[in-house]
Order: structure tokens, then C-alpha cells, then sequence
């Protein structure tokens, strides 16, 4: 698990692409694994986030996979996915792990409005990261991948404002 969370911390730092995880279903479950130890962790420490919430991230999470499995099957590289997703899966875990860490820190310290801002800046580094993720694995320049998943990503926003509560 150390070393996936070593390739996955280059990958999220743009210096390794999502070729540098072994294609093998032991590899996505260990990322599947770290992402819902992220959620779990969201669940347990954040007052704000319950399990409806958790059911809302996982169905849009599901949402995302589906798409980028979409993307990779149009794109021919249907071969890629294990790896790709489990890029994908990875860097989700580690970001939402970073802002969690954030919020635990920050809030007593700076506030909830500057501590939120913070979260939400390093939330939104995940873009250019499954940018960077779908371009190596379709072949395409950064700036095409870039595009992919920040459609992905208003896909899934728009999915979980219209699946919550208050909306």
C-alpha cells in the first residue's frame, strides 16, 4: 500500500502518469479501498457529513467511473482502465484525505469560511490531475484531458446539488 500511495502522490504532483500503477485488480482494489477509507474517515470527523451525504459521493463517484470507462471505450484504450481507474480512484482518495486533514487543522485555527476556502482550492487541484490522468491514458495533449474531466467533474457537481437535501 506504501508504494501505491508513493505513485499515487507522483501522479497527483503531475510527475508520473497512470502507466506507473501495474495493471492489476489488486492495485484497484487497494485504491478502492483507500477511497472509502477516506469516506469513512469524512464520515467520522466531519459533523457536517452523514451517511446520505456518503451515499450521494459514492453514486457520483460510481457516476465519474462510468464516465471515464465511457471515455477510454470511445477512445479505443478500453485495455487501460484498470490502471487509469485505479489512477483516478487513488487521487480522489489522497485529495479528499489532504482536505479532510485541512478542515481538522484549519478550522480552529483560521475559521471555517478561510479553512473552506483552502479545502475547496485543493479540492478543485483534482481537475488538472484527471486531466493529466485521462490525457496519458487516451494520448491526448494535457489540455484535451483538461477538458474531459473538468466536464466529468460539472457532471458530478450538478449530480450531487440536484441529489442533496437543500437543493
Amino acid at each position: 500500500m506504501l508504494a501505491l500511495t508513493r505513485t499515487l502522490l507522483d501522479i497527483t504532483l503531475l510527475s508520473k502518469g497512470p502507466e506507473a500503477i501495474p495493471r492489476s485488480w489488486v492495485m484497484l482494489g487497494m485504491s478502492i479501498a483507500l477511497w472509502s477509507f477516506a469516506l469513512l474517515a469524512m464520515l467520522v470527523l466531519l459533523v457536517s457529513f452523514d451517511l446520505s451525504d456518503a451515499r450521494v459521493e459514492i453514486l457520483s463517484a460510481a457516476l465519474g467511473v462510468g464516465c471515464y470507462t465511457f471515455v477510454l471505450g470511445a477512445m479505443g484504450v478500453l485495455h487501460r482502465a484498470v490502471q487509469t481507474l485505479a489512477a483516478l480512484i487513488g487521487i480522489g482518495a489522497l485529495i479528499t484525505l489532504t482536505v479532510l486533514a485541512e478542515l481538522i487543522l484549519f478550522i480552529p485555527l483560521l475559521g471555517g469560511d478561510v479553512a473552506g476556502l483552502i479545502a475547496r482550492v485543493t479540492w478543485m487541484w483534482s481537475i488538472p490531475v484527471k486531466g493529466h490522468i485521462i490525457a496519458r491514458a487516451i494520448n491526448w495533449p494535457w489540455i484535451g484531458g483538461f477538458v474531459i474531466a473538468l466536464s466529468i467533474f460539472l457532471l458530478q457537481f450538478a449530480f450531487t446539488k440536484s441529489m442533496s437535501p437543500e437543493s
